[in-house]
């Protein structure tokens, strides 16, 4: 993809119902393990998006990975520099600090397929854990990587 045009896969009506029911249960406190609800400013509306996202762990450091790319949550990120992480009555404040291809966002990528591939390969254009690291460092650009600290 060109810059112009950023890499972002726009979910289905059925993946859009699914990412709801699966948010209100984050909501509610029913998760799978590493699921949790992402609540980050709009950057027009000004009011809270939510969205549900896997935390992913890697080398002790936290991290949200945008499977879908540059999707609507991620240009909130950027905008916002952070935001809230719910599991049930348990919310944690963050900021985020996007993570540049060079750095090593082609290892997180790798662990976080590794860790959630069953759910999100779809997502990643064929590019599975099994892919060469040319292939998954070619495939940065298109999936942000923010790294995620908590501030309460």
């Amino acid at each position: 993809m060109t810059q112009s045009q950023p890499y972002y896969l726009q979910g289905s009506p059925l993946d859009v119902r699914l990412n709801s029911v699966v948010g209100w249960l984050a909501r509610h406190g029913v998760s799978l393990p590493g699921l949790q609800e992402l609540s980050v400013r709009g950057r027009k509306s000004g009011k809270m998006q939510r969205v549900p996202v896997n935390l992913h762990t890697y080398e002790g450091a936290q991290y949200l990975v945008s499977a879908r790319g540059h999707s609507q949550w991620v240009r909130n990120m950027r905008a916002a520099g952070g935001g809230e992480l719910r599991t049930g009555r348990r919310t944690h404040a963050f900021t985020a600090v996007e993570i540049a291809d060079d750095e090593h966002k082609a290892l997180v990528i790798r662990t976080y397929l590794e860790r959630w591939g069953w759910e999100v390969n779809q997502y990643f254009k064929g590019i599975t854990v099994k892919s060469t690291d040319a292939e998954i460092l070619a495939a940065c650009p298109d999936h942000p990587v923010f790294r995620v600290t908590r501030t309460g």
